[in-house]
């Protein structure tokens, strides 16, 4: 497993316009892709996230998310994001109560 210093966002491919794969330090590719499940006329729409295999051959993970979980899953990330560019002095403290 890396850390999240390892992890950190080296790049991204693009498939045609639309980026679709970004690229850890680490070398781990995490995309992102469409897919339908079900009958072509009543398909199930979601969104994949896969996480591929780490430097050392880890296995990765994936998800099929609905386009709410996926939303909630961005919130989460942006918030995250949010919290981790705040200076550490600028940060709340905990009271400890």
């Amino acid at each position: 497993m890396t850390t999240a210093v390892e992890d950190r966002l080296c790049g991204t491919e693009e498939s045609g316009t639309e980026e679709t794969l970004l690229v850890t330090r680490c070398g781990r590719r995490i995309e992102v892709r469409s897919l339908l499940l079900g009958h072509p006329d009543r398909p199930v729409s979601r969104i994949a996230l896969d996480v591929g295999a780490d430097q050392g051959g880890v296995p990765g993970v994936w998800a099929a998310l609905t386009p709410d979980e996926a939303r909630g899953l961005a919130r989460l990330l942006l918030q995250r994001v949010g919290a981790a560019e705040q200076p550490a002095d600028a940060r709340p403290r905990n009271s400890g109560s």
